[in-house]
Formats: C-alpha cells, sequence, structure tokens
C-alpha cells in the first residue's frame, strides 16, 4: 500500500486547531445520540474523549480515529430505557464491549490474514461505501433545514439553502483553492463562514448561550446489570464493530498505511472496546469510529494522530464547559448539513478507490453480484428482523457481502 511520507512536526497550536475542527465535525452527531435517547450529553462527551484517549493509548497514537457516539444503538437504548430503565441499560451498554474484546481476540489469535481474507477489497470496498452513503439522506435533509429523518421541518427551506450553499460553498474553496493554513482547515472555514450567515438570518439563539452556566459538573449515573437488558443489546454490537474494520480500512486507503497489521486490527477492536466500556460506565452512550472524521482526514490531508488527542481534550473540556457547549449546540442544522454533505461523499469515494486500487473486476458476475447487493441493501434501507433481534444498515451489508464472497464460487472454480 502506498504510503504517506512523512513531513516536518506541525507545530501545537495548529494541531489544536486541526483537533477543534475534528470535534466540530464530529460533535452534531456525537450529541445527537443522547439527545434523542435521554441520556446526558456531557456524558457523550466525556466517554468520547476519554474513549478515544484510551484508543490511542492501545494502539500507541498510531491512527488519525476518533470515537463518537454510535448511531446504531438508538433505538436500542430508546426501547431498554422504557423497559429496564437507565441503570439497566447502562450496564447493558457497558457489556456491549465484550463483543468488541471477543473479536479482537479472534484476530489476535488468527492474525490480520483472517480479515483480509474474508474481507477482501470486493467486500470492503462497497461496505465503505455504503457507510457514507446511507447517511447520504440525513446530510441532505439538514441542508434542506429539516430533522436527519426529515419528518421536523427546523429551517424554511429557503432560508436553509442559502446557509448550507454557504457552508458547503466555503468548504469546497477552503479545500481546493486556498494556501498555507487555511487549506488545513476547511471544514473551520465552511463552518464559521455558514454560521456567519446564518446569524445574520437570524438563526442563532444568543439567549441560550448566555444563560448557560460557565461551568457544569455532568450527572453520573451508576451501571446496574440485568441479564435481559444485556442480552437485548450484545447482537447491536454486529453494526458498530464491523463498521469499525471498514473505517480502520477507510483511513488507512486515506493515509496510505494498512492499520490492520500495524498497530493491528486486534489492537483497534481493544481500544474502541474500552472506549465503550468507559461510555457505559460513566453514563454515556457507546462510542464508534467516526466516517465524519474520515471524510475531514480526507479533505485536510493531516494524518497526524496527535489531532484526535486535542479533539478528545476539547470533548472532555467541553463535557464540564457550559457555555461551549451551548455555542456548539447553537449552529443550525443547514450549516453542518452543508458539511456533511461533502464529508459523506467523501468517504463513499474512499469505497470506490478500494475498489479501484484493487482493480476489481465488475465483468466477473460475482464481484457484480456482491458489490451491486450491498449497494441496494445499505442505499435502501433493508432490515433482517427476528423478534426482538434486527440487522440492518452496515451490519447487514457486512454480513452480507461476507457471506456471499465466501458461498459464490470465483471464476478457476466454475471453469
Amino acid at each position: 500500500m502506498r504510503e504517506i511520507p512523512v513531513t516536518s512536526p506541525e507545530p501545537l497550536w495548529r494541531q489544536a486547531i486541526s483537533g477543534a475542527q475534528i470535534l466540530f465535525v464530529a460533535f452534531g452527531a456525537l450529541v445527537l445520540v443522547p439527545l434523542l435517547t435521554g441520556l446526558n450529553p456531557s456524558m457523550a462527551l466525556l466517554g468520547a474523549g476519554v474513549g478515544t484517549l484510551l484508543f490511542q493509548a492501545v494502539t500507541g497514537r498510531q491512527v488519525p480515529i476518533f470515537l463518537g457516539s454510535s448511531f446504531a444503538f438508538i433505538a436500542p437504548i430508546i426501547y431498554s430505557m422504557q423497559t429496564w430503565g437507565a441503570s439497566a441499560t447502562l450496564g447493558a451498554l457497558a457489556c456491549v464491549s465484550l463483543v468488541y474484546f471477543v473479536f479482537a481476540g479472534l484476530v489476535w489469535r488468527h492474525g490480520a490474514e483472517i480479515v483480509h481474507r474474508f474481507m477482501p477489497p470486493v467486500v470492503i470496498g462497497p461496505i465503505i461505501m455504503i457507510i457514507g452513503l446511507a447517511l447520504a439522506a440525513v446530510a441532505v435533509n439538514m441542508a434542506m433545514g429539516r430533522s436527519g429523518d426529515g419528518k421536523l421541518v427546523l429551517v424554511p427551506y429557503g432560508t436553509a439553502m442559502i446557509v448550507a450553499g454557504v457552508s458547503f460553498g466555503a468548504t469546497v474553496v477552503a479545500a481546493v483553492f486556498a494556501r498555507g493554513f487555511l487549506k488545513l482547515v476547511p471544514i473551520l472555514v465552511g463552518v464559521g463562514s455558514g454560521y456567519l450567515v446564518a446569524v445574520l438570518m437570524g438563526l442563532v439563539d444568543f439567549g441560550r448561550i448566555a444563560a448557560a452556566p460557565w461551568l457544569a459538573v455532568p450527572q453520573f449515573v451508576t451501571p446496574s446489570f440485568e441479564w435481559a437488558a444485556i442480552l437485548f443489546m450484545l447482537p447491536v454490537a454486529l453494526a458498530p464493530a464491523i463498521e469499525h474494520v471498514g473505517d480502520i480500512v477507510a483511513i488507512g486507503g486515506v493515509t496510505g498505511k494498512d492499520y490492520t497489521d500495524k498497530p493491528g486490527l486486534h489492537r483497534t477492536l481493544f481500544g474502541d472496546g474500552l472506549g465503550v466500556l468507559f461510555a457505559g460506565m460513566v453514563g454515556g452512550p457507546p462510542v464508534t469510529t467516526y466516517s465524519e472524521v474520515t471524510g475531514a482526514v480526507t479533505l485536510t490531508k493531516n494524518y497526524n494522530p496527535a489531532i484526535m488527542t486535542w479533539a478528545a481534550v476539547f470533548a472532555i473540556v467541553m463535557a464540564f464547559f457550559g457555555k461551549f457547549n451551548a455555542l456548539l449546540q447553537s449552529i443550525p442544522v443547514p450549516v453542518m448539513g452543508g458539511i456533511m454533505m461533502l464529508l459523506f461523499g467523501s468517504v463513499a469515494a474512499i469505497g470506490l478507490k478500494t475498489l479501484i486500487a484493487a482493480r476489481t473486476d465488475l465483468d466477473e458476475p460475482r464481484n457484480l453480484v456482491i458489490v451491486s447487493a450491498v449497494l441496494v441493501f445499505g442505499i435502501g434501507g433493508l432490515a433482517l428482523k427476528l423478534d426482538s433481534f434486527s440487522l440492518q444498515g452496515v451490519s447487514l451489508c457486512g454480513v452480507a457481502a461476507i457471506l456471499l464472497n465466501l458461498l459464490l464460487p470465483a471464476r478457476a472454480a466454475r471453469d
């Protein structure tokens, strides 16, 4: 795999600003999960920050990855909160880490080649594309002033499109034409430009920022452990675990390094599992690798893992800093929608690049079947439901792609 040449050390102040940019990118999705499920947003920030630092400790700070709230757990958390309560739900979420630890053990025992054997480029490529494309509707809805699911109108359509257009356009101009420092922070340029236009159009409520306290100590919830809640929650971990592998391969495609070999997929899985365990124990949603961050790294071409350390530190500080939290929450939906349209498309492009780089032959029927099925399953939102167990999204696409790759004979076997 092509490896990006090492550049001179980046000044700390630039690392800090790049880290702030990463947190800007992840913030909307990071706090959305607790807001939808009834968990504490401050605990989500604390879990993401500490979880990312734990991940970096396990992986030797070699992988430019930030861990944030996992969308896969939204519906299960809501059901569990209603059925078993907050304490039992958090205990079940902490136990989800066991799935990561088991996967890490399997990879450690059999080596990273087990991943390459079961997940070659024809499997990984479309899965990475789905990681980006499955969220395309969310980005477009946000750009049009709606909630991610499109059900609520948050900003009038015409106003939203202007703000999203400025946010999108400023990011593109900075990424393509800027020089020097501005080229390193195109997303901050887009967010800042979109936010300024939103202020001028009266979309920002500064009253909530003024009313927010400077310091706000998060409320910790002590988890309890009930078998029913744990057994209900464990299968959900299939989705983020499979997405983890795709994201690790995706970020490797961006930086030109094979992170499944060094530091090793077993370490990245174990580090992610530790983050999940910590988040559940303090009262936050499970954390997972973020596609938004992969898109941001793709655009900025800043591959220094130290910027993720800064993003993690800022997230921890934000968990206790009420004013800053209120400021970020004041960013209107269309601003982030304009950014997300570009970021999610960047992730999908990485999946396409994976297929091209491996010279995947789509004239070969088995390859065409695998890619076609994964794209339709993922974009169409196919779900496999058996009683309380549900498999959909990236997890269903991953399982389908792996099974098709194993079951369909290669051309040599058919001839």
